[in-house]
């Protein structure tokens, strides 16, 4: 028992039995958050449109879309842990930060829109990490709108659709970058404000 328990308990199969850190869904959040600085690596090696945009573009999808995979096991197979609700939000800001990053570095997307995404996310996860032992705050409705906008927006703008479709194909990035920016900071400030209220 002791330091070794929180490791013992159901990994996959349903049950009783509390599950184990090392559970699939936590797992699958590592395993998100590992291939990160992959996705940078190949969006970054190749900036034009070419083979490795698209890969990173669809490396992204990926790895965003398995956040729903990995919250469907938990729930559905009862896997759900405490580190889990930790881990997850961690490997979509992680994911998502990065997307933010690579395209600011490529001169897509300005600058600004990247820093207070930045701010939201690393200041709201750093809040999460300082109360885990209080309490685990799981994310809200504005919260999962923001990440599904985000999941939108930033594969369509890391795949070079201008290239492909012609120059009206940037509008289509403009308006779903607009609306996941806009949730963006919108799901920040309701969390700060159920966080001053004390949820």
């Amino acid at each position: 028992m002791g330091i070794l328990s929180p490791w013992r308990g159901r990994i996959w199969r349903r049950g009783d039995e509390p599950a184990s850190v090392a559970s699939v869904p936590n797992l699958i959040s590592l395993a998100r958050i590992l291939l990160t600085p992959v996705f940078i690596v190949v969006a970054l090696t190749n900036p034009e449109p070419s083979l490795p945009r698209t890969l990173a573009a669809l490396l992204f999808a990926v790895l965003i879309a398995t956040d729903f995979v990995d919250g469907l096991i938990a729930r559905g197979r009862g896997l759900v842990t405490d580190l889990g609700k930790l881990l997850d939000p961690i490997a979509d800001k992680a994911i998502t930060g990065s997307a933010f990053v690579v395209l600011s570095l490529l001169g897509e997307l300005p600058w600004w829109i990247t820093i207070v995404v930045l701010v939201r996310e690393i200041g709201i996860t750093v809040y999460r990490l300082v109360v885990a032992q209080q309490v685990v705050i799981a994310a809200d409705w504005a919260g999962k709108a923001k990440t599904m906008a985000q999941a939108i927006a930033l594969p369509l703008a890391l795949l070079p659709l201008q290239a492909w479709l012609g120059d009206w194909a940037v509008w289509v990035c403009v308006v779903t970058m607009t609306i996941a920016v806009a949730l963006t900071v919108y799901s920040g400030i309701e969390f700060v404000v159920h966080a001053v209220r004390g949820r």
